[in-house]
């Protein structure tokens, strides 16, 4: 979650209210059960560790002062190393979703290619497994074991071919509308 406030961040300075919005929207129906009162705990977090700060600004007559969060360059630091991370051995389905949306809303990084980086580390965990797999005797426990791995990869592989197809059409979509 902290990296995923730090990406949505990296676009513009925001308050929570709209962080927690946009953080829904990325998730869909994922994202109703997600509490406000996690982003703003989240967001003093991310203050006290040096990757946020925070400026009052002038609201609305009913809430003359907000919090306006921004990255500091601790912050920048970060986001750019959480999208270069490659999410193996169990990657979080539900946050690789949401650094591909960050990635795409901030203009960090070209999604496609996000889903190419996860993509290559899983090909190569999944050639390390198939030949331990082939060293293994048959019937063996851990053969059993090494083939549910497989089968799991496979399955990554194939959301992963899911992932590029929508974000591709997406990006088609756009370049149109340009």
């Amino acid at each position: 979650m902290q990296d995923a406030v730090l990406a949505m961040l990296a676009k513009e300075p925001s308050h929570g209210y709209h962080l927690h919005a946009r953080l829904q929207r990325s998730l869909g129906p994922l994202g109703e059960s997600m509490n406000r009162g996690q982003i703003y705990v989240t967001l003093a977090r991310l203050e006290r560790a040096g990757l946020v700060a925070c400026e009052r600004a002038d609201g609305l007559p009913e809430r003359p002062e907000r919090k306006v969060y921004a990255l500091t360059a601790a912050g920048q630091q970060r986001v750019a190393a959480w999208l270069a991370e490659v999410g193996w051995p169990k990657p979080d389905l539900a946050e690789f979703h949401l650094k591909l949306a960050a990635a795409a809303v901030a203009r960090l990084a070209d999604p496609v290619e996000l889903v190419a980086a996860q993509r290559r580390a899983l090909l190569r965990r999944l050639r390390e497994v198939q030949q331990a797999a082939l060293a293994e005797p048959a019937g063996s426990g851990a053969g059993l074991l090494l083939e549910g791995v497989v089968l799991r990869l496979q399955a990554d592989l194939r959301w992963l071919d899911s992932c590029e197809r929508a974000w591709t059409a997406k990006a088609a979509g756009e370049t149109e509308d340009a």
